[in-house]
């Protein structure tokens, strides 16, 4: 099969050939585009329960701490008292 010239016309077909192709590929990089967009979102829920949760855990933390103090002093209180009995 002998291949024939490159030709003004055949460059020109070419040229619309591939930018059909890249268009199709544009089309899908959007879609792409969409999906992490809607991952984002996601993330973004995520992240503001996330940040709820912590507000609780920190809370919590100075709870456990204030009784873990006030527990010691009873304690604490309460041997003073049998010391002194004694």
């Amino acid at each position: 099969m002998v291949r024939e010239n490159w030709t003004d016309g055949r460059l020109d077909e070419f040229e619309k050939r591939i930018d059909e192709r890249f268009d199709r590929v544009d089309e899908r990089f959007d879609e792409v585009d969409k999906r992490f967009e809607q991952v984002d979102k996601r993330f973004e829920q995520v992240d503001k329960r996330l940040e709820k949760i912590d507000g609780r855990l920190e809370s919590m933390q100075k709870t456990l701490v204030f009784g873990v103090i006030a527990m010691s002093s009873a304690y604490i209180a309460g041997f003073a008292a049998l010391v002194t009995q004694i």
